[in-house]
């Protein structure tokens, strides 16, 4: 008898966890969005879904239930789990990022910090609006990752892969020198 796909992903088949993807994401993602309302809420849910999977594919048991079964079960229970932690989250007032000042320099010999923060603004114009909106409140207003999460309504992991991914970039932009000051950058 052929393993399934589960029993393949318990025994460590990398193949297996790729191809597991391929055959349930769209059934997790479908329950995702469904349950959880929000697309960076449900991407976050996905990867958990897929994580608490290759986890606990060793439970599986063909004679009980379907692969399929298996899974929605999985997914199921941990996006309520999600929903549910969400809820006892306090719900912030929205926050407008482009309104909060950035501190200016005060002492006149600080030119050259004006340009390197003129550089690292335009860098920072190069990212997504949601990345570049977390990563000013954490590097520019020095926000705690929580509250950033309780303000915007976000998960703290996609807060904290947001600052990553976006201070990772803008250091690849300020390397490579690409970066003109912006409009907004200069006033």
């Amino acid at each position: 008898m052929n393993e399934s796909l589960l029993q393949r992903v318990a025994a460590g088949d990398t193949g297996a966890v790729a191809e597991c993807v391929d055959t349930f994401g769209g059934l997790v993602w479908s329950l995702a969005r469904r349950i959880l309302h929000r697309p960076s809420e449900a991407e976050d849910a996905v990867q958990e879904v897929f994580i608490a999977l290759w986890k606990s594919a060793s439970r599986f048991d063909p004679s009980i239930a379907s692969e399929t079964t298996f899974v929605a079960m999985i997914a199921r229970r941990r996006l309520i789990d999600r929903q549910r932690r969400n809820a006892r989250r306090p719900e912030g007032e929205p926050v407008a990022i482009e309104d909060l000042p950035l501190s200016a320099p005060d002492e006149p010999g600080q030119l050259d910090l004006q340009d390197e923060a003129a550089k690292a603004m335009a860098a920072l114009d190069q990212l997504k609006p949601e990345q570049r909106n977390v990563l000013r409140l954490a590097v520019c207003q020095d926000w705690p990752h929580q509250l950033i999460a309780d303000r915007l309504g976000l998960p703290l992991g996609t807060v904290k892969t947001h600052v990553r991914r976006g201070l990772i970039k803008v250091r690849e932009e300020l390397a490579t020198g690409n970066t003109a000051p912006s409009k907004e950058a200069e006033r």
